[in-house]
C-alpha cells in the first residue's frame, strides 16, 4: 500500500474527527440505556408496572434518559470549554512547568536544540517546551488545537535516562502527531470522555456518601431510603465501569494506528530507527507511567507510552504493546537491543556512536526523492522531515552567535529582530527614519542596542536564514499580551508601506506574523469550499504574485501565469484570467484566507502550481521558496527546509 501524504494524512484526520463523534453518541446511547434499565426497576411497582419499551416512553422513562444525556454533554462541555486555552491550558492541567530558554541545565538545553532544529527543519513554529519534573518514567506529549500553538511536554525521566538519539525518535514521533493533525483530536478526547465517566463519578460519590451516613439512619423508614439509594449508586458505579470500559475502547480505536504511524514517522524523520526503538526499549524495562498527576487516564491516548497500568491492555490499551512496536519499526531490531541492554542497569544508556546514528540518504535537502529540486518533490514532501534537512536546520541555527539566539527567546530581542528584518537591505539613513516611531506598548518601542547585535548577524547570512530566525522567536512573540500582538502585526504592515510598495519579503514577513499572532491564530480553519470555482479570483491572485516572483519581466510572467491558472479553469465559462499587475497586502492576505478553507485535497495542486512558478528556470532562489514557504503557511502546510538554494 502506498505511503500517505501529507494532504491524505490531513483528510483522514477529518474522518477520524466524525469517527470520535460516531463512536461517543453510541456510548452515550449505551450508558443512557442502562440508566434507564435502573430506573425502570427503582420506580416500578406491583400496581402501576409497565413492561420496559412502554416505561421508556413514560414521564419517568424520558426524563431518566434527558438527565443522563445531559449529563455526559454537560460534563464533556465543560471540560470541552476549560480546555479551551489550547496546549498550554493542558501542560497545566498535569503540572509542568515551562522550560526557561535561558536555563543552562545540559538536558534541557538539548531537549530545546532538538526541538528547534526539528521545527525550523519541517516548517512548522516552534512549539512551547515544558517539564514534567516530579514524572521519573519516560513519556511525552504535543497538545494544541493546530501547530500554531501546539506546546510539547516531556517528563523529567525522559530528559535524563534518554540518550540524544533516543530523545530525537521521541521527539520525531510527537512532530509527526503535530503534523499529522493528531493534536486537535486526542484534546477533543480528553473532554468527551470526561463525559463518558461522569455517570460512573456520581455512582462513586453516591455510594461513598450513602455509605457513611448508613450508621447514623436509625429509623426504619430511613433505612429503606438509604438502602435503595445505595443500590442505585451500586449500579451507577458498574454503569460507571463499563463507561470506563467503552472509554478505553474509544482510545484504542482512535489512538493506536496513530500511534503506529507516529514510529514509522520518526524513523522517516531520523532515519535512526534504533532511536525510538532503544527509547520504547527502556520504557518496556521500567515504565512510562505517570505518579505525580490525576490526570494519568486522562492522558493516555496522548502520550508517547502509556501513562497508567490496566487489565486487558492489549484489548484497551492506547497503544500497542512495547515489544510490537518495536518489531513493527524494523523487524528484529528489539533482539539486538536486548543484547545492547542485557549488561546496563535500566537507567543507564549505550554510547553514542561516533557521529551520531542518524543515516542521510543524501545530499539534497529531501532524502526520499530523487528530484530535490523539482515542484513535485516540493509538495510531496509537506509535512515531513529529512535528517538531511534537520542537519541543514542544524548547521543555519549554529551560525547564530550565542548572544543572538538568547536574544530571540525574549519578547524584546524578537520584536527587535522584526525590526531588523524590516530594516536590513535599507540605508542606514532611511532606517533610522523607519524605527524613529514611539509606541504605547514599551516592548514593541525600537531600541538601537538590541537591533545592532542582531543586524551583524543578519547582514553576514544569506536570506535562507530570514524565516528559520523569525521561527526561533516565535514562541516569545506569542508571549506578547493580546493587544501587544496586534499592534506588533499593524505596526509592520504599516512600515512595510512606508515607502508605498511592499515587497516580497515584507508581505511574507506580514503574513507571517498575521497568520501566527492573531487571536484565532489556534482555532481549526472549517472547510468551506469543496471545489476551485468559488475561488477563481483569488486563484488568479496568487498565480499572479507567484508568476511576477519567478520572471524578470511581464511577458514571461504573463505565460507563467496562464501556464499555472489553465488547469484550474479547464471546463469553466468564464473569462481568460488575466495576470494581475499589483496587488494590496490587505488583498493578498484575503485571497490567501479563502484558499485555507478549501477542502486539503484541494491544496496540493496550488502549492504544485506555485512551485511551478518559481522553478521554471532550473533554480529556486532563497528569497523564491521563502515565499513559497509562507504562501504553504498560509495553507496550513508546513514545507521544509531546502538545501542548496542561490542567495539572490
Amino acid at each position: 500500500m502506498a505511503k500517505k501524504g501529507f494532504f491524505e494524512r490531513q483528510a483522514t484526520a477529518k474522518r477520524n474527527t466524525a469517527l470520535l463523534v460516531f463512536l461517543f453518541t453510541i456510548a452515550v446511547t449505551l450508558i443512557a440505556l442502562a440508566v434507564c434499565v435502573v430506573g425502570y426497576f427503582v420506580t416500578r411497582s406491583d400496581t402501576t408496572s409497565l413492561p420496559f419499551h412502554q416505561w421508556l416512553m413514560s414521564y419517568h422513562g424520558v426524563m431518566t434518559a434527558t438527565v443522563v444525556v445531559l449529563l455526559i454533554t454537560g460534563a464533556s462541555a465543560i471540560r470541552w470549554i476549560d480546555l479551551a486555552g489550547g496546549g498550554d491550558r493542558v501542560a497545566n492541567m498535569v503540572g509542568a512547568r515551562l522550560l526557561d530558554p535561558s536555563s543552562q541545565d545540559p538536558d534541557e538545553r538539548r531537549y530545546r536544540n532538538v526541538v528547534e532544529e526539528m521545527a525550523i527543519a519541517s516548517g512548522v513554529p516552534v512549539p512551547q517546551l515544558y517539564v514534567m519534573d516530579h514524572e521519573t518514567g519516560i513519556n511525552a506529549f504535543v497538545a494544541g488545537y493546530s501547530p500554531n500553538e501546539a506546546v510539547m511536554v516531556v517528563t523529567h525521566g525522559a530528559l535524563t535516562r534518554l540518550t540524544r538519539d533516543e530523545l530525537q525518535g521521541v521527539i520525531g514521533h510527537e512532530f509527526s502527531h503535530i503534523l499529522n493533525g493528531d493534536m486537535r483530536i486526542n484534546v477533543r478526547l480528553i473532554a468527551l470522555l470526561a463525559g463518558i465517566l461522569a455517570i460512573g463519578q456520581i455512582g462513586t460519590f453516591l455510594l461513598h456518601s450513602a455509605g457513611s451516613r448508613t450508621h447514623i439512619r436509625t429509623s426504619r423508614g430511613r433505612n429503606n431510603g438509604q438502602g435503595v439509594i445505595l443500590i442505585v449508586a451500586l449500579a451507577l458505579t458498574i454503569i460507571g465501569y463499563v463507561g470506563v470500559f467503552f472509554g478505553r475502547l474509544i482510545q484504542a480505536a482512535v489512538s493506536r494506528e496513530r500511534e503506529r504511524l507516529a514510529d514509522a514517522s520518526s524513523v522517516q524523520f531520523t532515519r535512526n530507527p534504533e532511536g525510538i526503538g532503544g527509547a520504547l526499549y527502556k520504557i518496556g524495562l521500567t515504565s512510562g507511567y505517570f505518579q505525580s498527576t490525576s490526570h494519568a487516564n486522562d492522558m493516555n491516548h496522548m502520550c508517547f507510552g502509556e501513562t497508567t497500568k490496566m487489565a486487558f491492555s492489549r484489548l484497551l490499551g492506547s497503544h500497542p504493546p512495547i515489544d510490537d512496536r518495536i518489531e513493527a519499526i524494523q523487524p528484529g531490531l528489539i533482539t539486538r537491543l536486548r543484547s545492547r541492554f542485557r549488561d546496563l542497569p535500566a537507567d543507564d544508556s549505550p554510547p553514542q556512536p561516533a557521529g551520531g546514528a542518524t543515516n542521510p540518504l543524501g545530499a539534497s535537502g529531501f532524502g526520499d526523492t530523487s528530484t530535490d529540486k523539482g515542484y513535485g518533490a516540493i509538495t510531496a514532501n509537506a509535512g515531513t522531515v529529512a535528517p538531511e534537512t534537520e542537519q541543514y536546520a542544524s548547521q543555519l541555527l549554529a551560525r547564530l552567535p550565542a548572544n543572538v539566539r538568547e536574544l530571540l527567546y525574549t519578547r524584546a530581542g524578537a520584536v527587535q529582530l522584526v525590526y531588523a528584518l524590516l530594516t536590513r537591505d535599507l540605508p542606514q539613513e532611511t532606517a533610522d527614519a523607519m524605527l524613529s516611531f514611539t509606541d504605547d506598548h514599551i516592548v514593541l518601542r525600537p531600541r538601537s542596542d538590541l537591533i545592532s547585535k542582531i543586524m551583524p548577524t543578519l547582514l553576514r547570512e544569506s536570506d535562507a536564514i530570514r524565516l528559520p530566525a523569525l521561527e526561533l522567536a516565535m514562541p516569545a512573540l506569542r508571549k506578547l499580551d493580546p493587544d501587544e500582538r496586534k499592534a506588533l502585526v499593524k505596526r509592520v504592515g504599516e512600515l512595510a508601506q512606508t515607502d508605498s510598495r511592499v515587497t516580497l519579503f515584507e508581505f511574507a514577513l506580514h503574513s507571517f506574523l498575521k497568520r501566527h499572532l492573531a487571536w484565532d491564530a489556534g482555532r481549526v480553519v472549517p472547510v468551506r469550499y469543496r471545489n476551485y470555482k468559488a475561488v477563481g479570483t483569488d486563484l488568479n491572485l496568487l498565480f499572479s504574485l507567484m508568476a511576477r516572483a519567478g520572471t524578470a519581466n511581464n511577458r514571461e510572467a504573463a505565460r507563467l501565469h496562464q501556464q499555472a491558472i489553465g488547469s484550474f479553469i479547464m471546463g469553466q465559462r468564464t473569462s481568460e484570467p488575466v495576470l494581475i499587475p499589483r496587488a494590496t497586502v490587505a488583498s493578498l492576505s484575503d485571497s490567501l484566507k479563502r484558499l485555507n478553507q478549501l477542502s486539503p485535497m484541494l491544496k496540493p495542486a496550488i502549492l504544485e502550481a506555485c512551485a511551478q512558478c518559481v522553478q521554471h528556470d532550473g533554480q529556486v532562489e532563497a528569497r523564491e521558496y521563502e515565499l513559497l514557504r509562507i504562501v504553504a503557511d498560509q495553507l496550513d502546510t508546513p514545507l521544509p527546509l531546502l538545501r542548496g538554494m542561490p542567495a539572490k
